[in-house]
């Protein structure tokens, strides 16, 4: 059998979770069967199983539609390109919904049966229309069509699931959860001093680590407002970048400013870190915060955990079955409402919840050792990649008609 994978992301062009997921499970899925990717990007590499075909497809010469238009418009160049060149894979198998377009053209024009993994859901995240403007309504359109057509649709989690089927008119029989995975062996606590010091983190002080990217979903606005409401005897590490928007990066650089006039200890990395660097930052961490707001999984907790970190989080969507409150961390609720979920949140109460939690986790290092210890367990013993690739094999054969 083989597999395409379509997906905006892949290596070295990774900026958030979707891209890691299609990196770990084509890795290990062509252990499996034959594999294929087609990404965004120059990206021309093969061998153990894997052919990954990088397309770059410039803004055409008089193109003079709003910016946040044309990298719509873009995204549709591209799934055009991705089917002018000839495809002889048994199954498509679309990641995130730059994808959704080529994915819905090979499965009307090659015939082929589409598979389709949910990592988000463009209604669930309404910030979106900051980056996309109008584009907003035509991502909400191009996903609702490939998830409703799809013969397999892949959530991230139960969660997810619910979501999928609550927003969308789907089968349940076609809607399948197979998680997100970890590969332990590369993520594993290591003793690496001196990356912290090449990144001005002191040694002699614990710290709280943030790693994503600066976006309404990933909360880390509200995690800079916490900082004034923490304990001024550890540091805190924001390793974030890649902002959505120029406003949400001046906004993060306003509020990074406006806590740094007040406590020392603040170290903001803007730099996409490479994996070694991530694992030292995770590994000698005291504790992880992911303050999302929206995350239908949160592969980042599955990273700290495999360091062996306590994990500090939002209690929603697919965290809540990452992590186990009290066992491998903290969960911080986060209210909302089912059809406007951003809409009901406090944040200067969210602010406070956060900061409140990430001090007792902070001042008890011998808790915090428990917590990481018990999830480094947890992300070894459940969330293998190898696991997850024979899930999705399964999957395949079952929607080619081979099982």
């Amino acid at each position: 059998m083989k597999t395409l994978l379509m997906t905006r992301e892949f290596p070295p062009h990774v900026y958030g979770g979707a891209g890691v997921h299609v990196e770990y499970l084509s890795r290990e899925l062509a252990r499996l069967c034959e594999v294929e990717v087609r990404c965004f990007g120059d990206q021309h590499v093969s061998g153990n199983g894997i052919s990954v075909n990088g397309f770059r497809v410039p803004t055409p010469d008089g193109w003079d539609a709003p910016a946040p238009l044309q990298s719509v418009f873009n995204t549709f160049a591209h799934g055009l390109e991705f089917n002018g060149r000839d495809i002889d894979a048994d199954v498509v198998h679309l990641h995130t919904w730059y994808s959704h377009f080529a994915g819905v053209m090979a499965k009307l024009n090659y015939g082929l049966p589409m598979v389709l993994t949910t990592h988000s859901l463009e209604p669930l995240r309404p910030w979106k229309r900051e980056q996309l403007a109008g584009g907003y309504d035509c991502s909400l359109w191009i996903e609702k069509t490939a998830i409703e057509m799809a013969d397999a649709v892949v959530a991230v989690s139960e969660g997810t699931r619910d979501d999928v089927l609550r927003l969308f008119d789907v089968d349940p029989a076609r809607v399948h959860v197979i998680y997100n995975g970890i590969d332990s062996e590369e993520y594993q606590p290591v003793e690496r001093p001196e990356v912290l010091r090449r990144l001005g983190v002191r040694e002699d002080r614990p710290f709280v680590l943030f790693v994503g990217r600066i976006t309404r979903q990933k909360g880390i606005i509200h995690l800079v407002n916490a900082i004034r409401h923490m304990d001024p005897g550890f540091q805190v590490v924001l390793c974030a970048g890649a902002p959505d928007t120029p406003e949400i990066a001046a906004e993060m650089r306003a509020a990074v400013d406006r806590e740094r006039a007040h406590r020392d200890g603040i170290v903001w990395i803007a730099d996409m870190l490479s994996v070694p660097d991530k694992v030292a930052l995770y590994s000698h961490a005291r504790a992880f915060c992911c303050p999302s707001i929206y995350e239908p999984f949160g592969i980042i907790n599955l990273e700290a955990m495999a360091c062996g970190t306590a994990v500090v989080a939002s209690r929603v969507g697919g965290m809540t079955e990452v992590i186990v409150d009290g066992e491998t961390g903290s969960l911080v609720p986060l209210e909302q409402q089912q059809q406007s979920p951003f809409e009901a949140l406090d944040p200067d109460q969210f602010a406070r919840d956060l900061a409140a939690e990430i001090n007792r986790v902070m001042a008890d290092e011998a808790l915090a050792a428990r917590l990481g210890e018990a999830g480094r367990r947890r992300a070894v013993e459940v969330f293998s990649w190898s696991a997850i690739a024979r899930q999705t094999v399964d999957l395949y054969a079952r929607v080619t008609g081979r099982d």
